[in-house]
């Protein structure tokens, strides 16, 4: 059986850019083996034998991250699923990112339990989300959080493929190739849309930082690690286990 080859498997067989892939398929220029929604694969010898019967030479065009600053939730929306990797906008700006750490994902799995166990209590009509999820803040500003709550009273702004506005709760988990990007880059971003709880979690550091907004401008109310006792003042009987959620097993 032929090998089904990814868009960049295939970019390097053409000697063509990824974006130029993604626009021949877009196009229906080049035959496609659909896997699922947003998720192709290519057979090479389909893809040679139709570029050899057409009329149209192989160009390249200006790569979609020359957009940059300009980028939009449309241009967005026209970006095929990458295995590996999970892209988001940042005031205009695509933003490329590989797929996150074991230890990430055990921060993510722990600190989503313990929230989703005291929002059932503390707000059943809520939702508690876990990315990959599109939350579109502006045209130009789409993210997908590594955790986030949606509140009963703020259903409205849930879609059908998105959550469409400002979360109760956003938490992003850092790793070492994107700490200024959470730190100050999307900080700001979800200061500006009116997140009114941001938090942080380094499993590098072991620590969790919880921001509220208040006035305007993001407050520190909490930081902490484990043997520390979480206290949040808009989340009463929050009892986090920190020590849990940051253990890291001793693993090669």
């Amino acid at each position: 059986m032929e090998k089904l080859l990814t868009a960049h498997e295939l970019a390097e067989v053409l000697n063509l850019s990824v974006e130029t892939i993604w626009r021949y398929t877009r196009q229906r220029k080049i035959p496609v083996v659909e896997l699922g929604e947003k998720q192709y694969r290519y057979k090479k010898e389909a893809v040679l034998s139709a570029l050899a019967h057409r009329d149209d030479l192989i160009k390249e065009e200006r790569p979609i991250y020359a957009k940059q600053g300009g980028y939009s939730y449309e241009d967005y929306l026209e970006i095929p699923d990458e295995p590996g990797y999970r892209y988001e906008i940042l005031e205009g700006f695509l933003v490329k990112e590989p797929s996150p750490s074991m230890q990430h994902q055990r921060v993510s799995r722990e600190l989503g339990y313990e929230l989703k166990k005291y929002f059932d209590q503390f707000d059943p009509e809520g939702e508690l989300f876990y990315a990959p999820l599109d939350v579109t803040l502006s045209n130009k500003n789409v993210v997908q959080p590594d955790i986030l709550f949606v509140s009963g009273n703020r259903k409205g702004i849930m879609r059908k493929e998105r959550v469409d506005g400002a979360c109760d709760l956003i938490v992003e988990i850092m790793s070492p190739s994107d700490r200024r990007k959470d730190r100050l880059q999307k900080m700001e971003i979800y200061r500006k849309s009116g997140i009114l709880h941001y938090w942080l979690a380094d499993p590098e550091e072991n620590l969790l930082e919880a921001f509220l907004l208040k006035e305007g401008n993001y407050l520190l109310v909490f930081t902490g690690g484990p043997g520390d006792e979480f206290i949040h003042p808009e989340f009463p009987g929050l009892n986090l286990n920190l020590d849990k959620v940051f253990y890291r097993p001793d693993v090669k």
